[in-house]
């Protein structure tokens, strides 16, 4: 109780700050309404989702939204509170200077102020305008990207093989079916030989999948799908009455990928075959650092696999491509991840520039890597999760073609 107590304090401290540099702005009595009434909205929403009402410990649907539009008005407070307050504090130095020393002239410019105000309330709409823009375009935002990886000891067969990779669907998320439909046509466009997806089919229960059953159906490869379990799809982030409960969500969730046609390895592995080549495909259950699930098992999947095959892994989250995969005695040619994604913020200018905040949590967090001569893709997902949007880090398919090394043509 305390908690909320400081926070709508501070969110009306806050609040009020911002409420002069508008009112310095314009004298406008209807948009000072309008703006008044919108920060109690907006609190109100938050509280009532939060504060009032039960349910899952997850932040999507409805949740999401009141998260994020308080997350949106309180950037926008902020900035122009960073603006103000510089110039409150310059005038408070310059006034106890001015009466200590009995001066008579006026510390505060009018004029001063209300450029002020202008300059904070213009530079504060840029997030703004920026943080509903990921809201309502930019998380439909599907990007293709391509990579073309060579290896010395692909097999021969598979020389210009194509993957195509997707992850954190997140389907309890999404919320326009028109847009998840052109996702999975252009998904089926890529024709890769195989499709596989890294994890996080759902936010917190099987159910949320079940809107979307037809529109998944439509996903094909020629040479199969396949599927691992990421931190969500354990119902790990939901309320249960039993443990039994909890188990029979995870079964029917393993049921319904199997019903859209995906090989779920479940700490297994399976070859894949051309002739007489053949390339590993090996898939962990979800191991994350920290605090995170740590139910892959690596040694265990790969107990049917030769330590001379050319290995394709599987793992939802890259911390354990950092943790345990690339110093594993196995050489395992290329991992395939998820789980970041990139926190669907950040600057990306190919060849110039790639920064999310999330390169803190994570060191390999979007995009190809290599150490030790092995590779790691991390995917940046194809839905979203909290912030209902993305801005800068958009919703990704990823198509990898393997070449042989020194292969003419």
């Amino acid at each position: 109780m305390w908690n909320w107590i400081l926070f709508v304090f501070l969110y009306t401290l806050l609040g009020f700050y911002a409420f002069q540099a508008v009112r310095v702005f314009t004298k406008n009595p209807y948009l000072l309404f309008v703006y008044a009434v919108l920060a109690l909205v907006v609190l109100g929403t938050f509280i009532y989702y939060f504060a009032l009402t039960g349910g899952d410990r997850g932040i999507s649907g409805a949740r999401s939204y009141a998260l994020a539009y308080l997350m949106i008005f309180m950037v926008f407070q902020l900035v122009v509170v960073i603006f103000l307050f510089g110039e409150d504090l310059a005038r408070l130095v310059i006034g106890g200077f001015r009466k200590w020393s009995s001066s008579t002239s006026d510390t505060v410019i009018p004029s001063r102020r209300k450029f002020l105000s202008a300059v904070a309330l213009g530079v504060a709409s840029i997030p703004f305008a920026g943080l509903l823009y990921g809201i309502y375009k930019g998380k439909y935002d599907f990007r293709v990207l391509t990579h073309i990886l060579e290896f010395e000891d692909l097999p021969d067969a598979f020389d210009g093989y194509r993957i195509t990779q997707i992850s954190d669907i997140h389907s309890g998320s999404f919320d326009d079916k028109e847009m998840v439909a052109y996702a999975v046509d252009l998904i089926n466009r890529q024709e890769g030989d195989v499709l596989l997806f890294t994890g996080d089919i759902v936010n917190n229960k099987s159910d949320e999948l079940l809107p979307w059953m037809e529109t998944f159906s439509r996903l094909k490869a020629k040479d199969g799908m396949y599927a691992v379990l990421g931190n969500h799809d354990y119902g790990d982030y939901a309320y249960w009455n039993s443990e039994e409960e909890k188990t029979a969500n995870l079964e029917q969730l393993k049921a319904l990928q199997k019903q859209l046609g995906f090989d779920l390895l479940l700490n297994e592995s399976r070859y894949l075959q051309k002739g007489e080549d053949k390339i590993a495909l090996i898939g962990v259950e979800n191991w994350g650092a920290g605090g995170f699930k740590k139910a892959g098992d690596l040694d265990k999947a790969v107990r049917h696999i030769g330590q001379e095959d050319f290995k394709i892994l599987m793992s939802h989250d890259p911390s354990h491509w950092e943790q345990q995969v690339i110093g594993h005695p196995y050489h395992y040619h290329l991992t395939l991840s998820g789980h970041t994604h990139g926190m669907q913020f950040g600057v990306e200018i190919p060849g110039w520039i790639k920064w999310s905040p999330i390169k803190w949590r994570y060191k390999y967090w979007a995009g190809i890597y290599q150490e030790m001569g092995q590779y790691i893709n991390v995917n940046r997902g194809l839905g979203f999760l909290g912030y209902p949007g993305r801005l800068g880090i958009w919703p990704e398919i990823t198509v990898i073609e393997l070449k042989k090394a020194g292969k003419t043509a």
